[in-house]
C-alpha cells in the first residue's frame, strides 16, 4: 500500500522518543525565565514527569497497534487507580485527589495513543521503530513512575490553591513546543491540577 502524505502537525512516535529530553529542558527554561510568575519549584519536576509519562504513551500506542488491541483497557485502569488510591495516604494525599489526578493522566495518555494509530492507519504503516515489551518493559517504567508523580503531586499540593496556579499552568502549556498534539495531551494531563478556579 503506498504511503499517504504525513500529518505536518504531528510527529512520529520516534520523533517523540527523541525529544522528550528537549521538552522537559524546555519546561526547565520556562519556569528559570518566567520569574514574574513566581511559579513554585515544586512544578516543574511534576510537570516533566506527565510530560515523560506522554513520551511512554508512543510505546504503548506501538503495541496497541502490532497486537491490534483496543486502546481503551478498563482493566488495567482500574488497577492502576486501585494502586494509587491506595498509596496516596503514604504520600500524605487524599486519595481522592490522586484517583482525579491520574484519571486525567490516563486520559490524556489515551488521546496521545488515538491520536497515532489514526496518523498509522492514514499512513499505511507505523514506524519502524523498536518495540519495548508492553507488561515486561513499559508497564514497570509506569509504575516507576507512578511513585515519582505521587511525591511530586505531594509537593505541589499547597500550591494547588494559589491564585497563580492556572495562570502558572496555562504559561508553561502555551510554550511553544512546536508539537500541537503534546501541547493538547498535557492541557487533558493538567485540567484539573488547580483547585483555584478565580
Amino acid at each position: 500500500m503506498p504511503d499517504a502524505p504525513s500529518c505536518p502537525h504531528r510527529r512520529q512516535a520516534s520523533s517523540h522518543r527523541r525529544s522528550a529530553l528537549k521538552h522537559r529542558l524546555v519546561f526547565a527554561l520556562l519556569f528559570v525565565s518566567v520569574s514574574a510568575s513566581a511559579a513554585p519549584p515544586t512544578l516543574e519536576p511534576l510537570l516533566n514527569s506527565i510530560a515523560e509519562r506522554l513520551e511512554i504513551a508512543d510505546q504503548v500506542a506501538l503495541s496497541k497497534w502490532d497486537s491490534h488491541k483496543p486502546v481503551e483497557d478498563k482493566k488495567r485502569e482500574q488497577e492502576v487507580i486501585a494502586s494509587v488510591v491506595a498509596q496516596a495516604p503514604n504520600y500524605k494525599l487524599d486519595p481522592s485527589a490522586a484517583e482525579q489526578f491520574f484519571s486525567a493522566q490516563i486520559e490524556a495518555n489515551k488521546l496521545v495513543q488515538y491520536t497515532h494509530l489514526s496518523d498509522w492507519q492514514f499512513q499505511g504503516k507505523a514506524p519502524d521503530d523498536p518495540r519495548p515489551d508492553l507488561v515486561k518493559q513499559i508497564r514497570p517504567q509506569l509504575d516507576q513512575l507512578q511513585k515519582n508523580l505521587l511525591q511530586q503531586l505531594a509537593d505541589f499540593t499547597p500550591q494547588r490553591t494559589d491564585p497563580q496556579c492556572p495562570q502558572w499552568l496555562a504559561t508553561a502549556v502555551h510554550e511553544p513546543l512546536n508539537d500541537p498534539l503534546r501541547q493538547l495531551a498535557m492541557i487533558r494531563a493538567t485540567a484539573e491540577l488547580c483547585i483555584y478556579k478565580g
